[in-house]
């Protein structure tokens, strides 16, 4: 940041052209994350979303899922984020027992099992963001924008 700050650089013109809808590439490399099913309510948005693409992805993100190109998972779509432990605490909080028994997908039915959405919403905040139909097909329309964007080596 203090490097930035020392010599900076003005975000790319192209990542500042609007695309289809309003969007800009910002919100399409918001939408590429999404759809690997790990990012949530409480994921950490990183610096190149304001330097490499000039968003503020928190908002943009918000107008992403207004405009339907994402949701915000329910409770019951939004387990998979969570460990097995958390979801034992939260079947404990009901006097299940047997817990120790049960492997992930023995705990995931038995939460649909003993409680309701809105019981179960109450015990956690994390929500997954999930690309809809919509949200696929522009994120496929804009597939170059993805494909300049530099990855990390695995």
């Amino acid at each position: 940041m203090d490097t930035w700050l020392q010599n900076p650089k003005p975000v790319p013109k192209r990542n500042m052209e609007l695309l289809t809808d309003d969007l800009l590439a910002g919100d399409i490399m918001l939408l590429w994350r999404i759809q690997f099913g790990t990012f949530t309510t409480e994921t950490w948005f990183t610096k190149y979303f304001e330097y490499t693409y000039g968003i503020d992805a928190p908002k943009h993100l918000k107008t992403l899922v207004e405009k339907g190109y994402a949701i915000i998972e329910t409770a019951f779509d939004s387990l998979d984020h969570l460990n097995a432990t958390m979801k034992m605490n939260v079947l404990k909080s009901k006097g299940i027992t047997g817990l120790s028994k049960m492997k992930a997908a023995d705990l995931n039915q038995a939460l649909h099992d003993h409680f309701s959405e809105k019981e179960l919403a109450s015990h956690f905040s994390i929500r997954g963001y999930k690309l809809t139909p919509k949200g696929e097909e522009i994120l496929e329309q804009y597939q170059d924008i993805v494909d300049r964007h530099p990855k990390k080596n695995l």
